[in-house]
């Protein structure tokens, strides 16, 4: 198939084009520069420029092709309802050029919450909350199943990482730790957070493209629940610094996140597509350190 891919420089993106050409697909990269354009090729895609505004070019793109992945999102998390609005606009448009085709449309999404026990693939999106936008704009194109859209939402969790380049939620708690020189946790510390290898879920993201069923959740989920404690923990012992409890407001933002208890599984999504994680955990990638400076 050729597919096109929203955010195909990315983090994610980079390793979902790799993932696609080594099983014999093409893949036309959207990209927002030139350097962007750069590490498209280098995945061996095909890149074409433009950014999640410009609508034509989403448009044709979603048309020219036999299927299509959405991964980009701006991650202002300084003005979240901006990049969740731009976010949605781009969605709609390449699932209008899709409609009464049956063509693919995956997107991403982010695993839900389910209080007192793991979140399944079939609890509904989350739609309140800091980011509650995203489960909205998510649901709307799995509506898209209905206008005969192969829809589907690969539900990441809020840690997609490999050693050296990203670490996810785990990475904001790094960053934060070599800045302060405080490995920080919030409340108890007991909150669970789920965690996936980048190059797992990008797998799961093509087994989609492929085999994905029409108005399908999925979750991308490696490690179903590391503790906030025990992550702050190791983060600590690779950097060197103590470990502490902070105020949630420390994060800003994120911290009303951070302070819930969130974790995963995705058993249905393994036994229904064959999944299976082969990566290290997350937990093993902190551990190995060389984190970024």
């Amino acid at each position: 198939m050729r597919v096109f891919v929203t955010g195909a420089s990315g983090g994610i993106g980079s390793v979902v084009v790799e993932e696609l050409v080594a099983h014999g697909h093409e893949v036309l990269g959207l990209a927002r520069s030139a350097a962007s354009a750069r590490k498209v090729e280098a995945a061996g895609g095909t890149a074409v420029l433009g950014g999640l505004g410009d609508l034509e070019i989403l448009t044709s793109s979603a048309r020219a092709t036999d299927a299509s992945i959405h991964l980009a999102f701006s991650n202002d998390f300084s003005d979240l309802e901006r990049s969740i609005s731009e976010e949605g606009l781009a969605m709609d448009t390449i699932g209008a050029a899709l409609v009464d085709t049956g063509k693919a449309f995956s997107i991403v999404s982010g695993t839900t919450f389910s209080p007192g026990r793991l979140a399944t693939e079939r609890d509904p999106m989350a739609t309140t909350g800091p980011v509650g936008g995203r489960g909205i704009n998510a649901q709307r194109i799995l509506d898209l199943s209905s206008q005969d859209v192969r829809t589907c939402a690969v539900r990441l969790p809020r840690s997609v990482h490999e050693r050296y380049v990203a670490y996810g939620f785990a990475g904001i708690l790094i960053a934060a730790a070599q800045q302060s020189g405080v490995s920080a946790y919030v409340g108890d510390g007991g909150q669970r957070w789920p965690a996936v290898h980048r190059r797992d879920a990008a797998s799961l993201f093509r087994l989609m493209i492929e085999k994905g069923e029409p108005g399908t959740a999925v979750n991308a989920v490696g490690d179903e629940g590391d503790t906030m404690l025990s992550l702050a923990t190791i983060i600590g012992e690779q950097l060197g610094v103590p470990v502490q409890q902070v105020p949630a407001e420390t994060f800003g933002p994120l911290g009303t996140i951070f302070a819930m208890d969130q974790p995963a599984t995705s058993a249905w999504t393994r036994d229904t597509f064959g999944w299976e994680p082969t990566h290290p955990s997350l937990v093993d990638d902190l551990r190995a350190g060389d984190f970024p400076a």
